[in-house]
């Protein structure tokens, strides 16, 4: 099966190179710490190189002199590599050099750094060890609402509510093939063990939707507020327009399952973007060798909703839509 055509990408690649060595002696890290008690927190983008709208958060962020009134702020560009081979014509290519750089955040790849991108993530890992609040920005394959991903920990989804935003909010637990970095370390751990630790990942829409930038602008004066980096009138003063209107309501779609392609060859039966519900299961939503062809993928229960579907990353191993229920955040 030929890859999907790249769509339309309208988002400007940001000039960030007035911010690329950072101020930590690791290209891309910013660290700003008041040295007054606080939280620890690191806002993250470019984890995938073709995911432009944190990139133009940070530089956002930077540009105002942003700095936390108590605490510590890092703001961290991650796979520069990657970012450096995008073009809006093959922005598919840009998301990694070698390999996914949000599937390598465990001791045991990053102890054994074979790829660029495990390199990188290991130069990152202290900055992800130190932080006690994560937010990390990224944006989507496909058209979609926006989804904030909390984990299945508790203390992030009343973290979620306390946002206010997005609309949808994903309870899962990460991705067979690697782990990510909000689920690393302290962030993975259940919330007896975890500490003051939240973490939480943003899909902020389409990574080339103008509209992506607001949506990540709007949650990194959020996530300071709640985290208590800085109150929301400093917030407001420092970073104006960034507010968005709050979600009109919530809904918590918990993933209860996935389909992973067997091959690059996996094909859905629709063009799905993702929010789709379906009433029956059994309701065939895919083939694994090629449209109608091969071991058909079914929803697995009744008012099943697809997370995330694509296939434009398609190949052995990959999660190409998960499955998951819907109810009131």
């Amino acid at each position: 099966m030929s890859t999907p055509a790249p769509l339309e990408f309208e988002l400007p690649r940001p000039d960030i190179a007035a911010w690329r060595a950072g101020n930590t002696g690791v290209e891309g890290v910013w660290r700003f710490d008041t040295g007054r008690p606080g939280r620890e927190v690191l806002i993250s983008a470019l984890i995938h190189g073709n995911e432009l709208c944190g990139a133009w958060a940070l530089k956002g962020l930077l540009e105002a002199g942003l700095r936390p009134a108590r605490g510590a702020l890092t703001l961290m560009f991650c796979n520069l590599a990657a970012f450096d081979r995008f073009t809006p014509a093959r922005h598919d290519a840009a998301r990694f050099v070698e390999e996914d750089m949000n599937r390598q955040w465990s001791d045991e790849r990053l102890n054994n750094p074979t790829t660029l991108e495990r390199r990188r993530a290991a130069a990152l890992r202290p900055f992800a060890l130190r932080a006690d609040w994560l937010l990390d920005l990224h944006s989507m394959h496909e058209p979609c609402t926006p989804l904030l991903l909390t984990g299945v920990q508790p203390r992030n989804l009343q973290l979620a509510r306390a946002l206010r935003t997005p609309e949808h909010v994903v309870v899962d637990a990460g991705h067979k093939d690697g782990v990510r970095m909000r689920d690393f370390g302290r962030f993975g751990l259940p919330d007896e063990a975890a500490g003051d630790t939240r973490s939480l990942l943003l899909e902020c829409g389409f990574h080339g939707d103008p509209a992506s930038r607001a949506v990540a602008q709007d949650m990194c004066l959020r996530f300071l507020e709640q985290a208590g980096a800085l109150d929301a009138g400093a917030l407001d003063a420092a970073l104006p327009g960034w507010r968005l209107p709050d979600a009109p309501c919530q809904w918590a779609l918990a993933v209860e399952g996935a389909a992973v392609a067997r091959s690059e060859r996996f094909a859905f039966t629709g063009p799905f973007t993702g929010l789709e519900m379906f009433p029956q299961a059994g309701t065939v939503i895919g083939h694994h060798d090629g449209p109608g062809q091969g071991e058909a993928v079914t929803t697995p229960y009744d008012d099943c909703v697809l997370v995330m579907p694509s296939v434009r990353q398609a190949r052995k191993g990959v999660t190409v839509v998960r499955f998951a229920r819907r109810s009131a955040l």
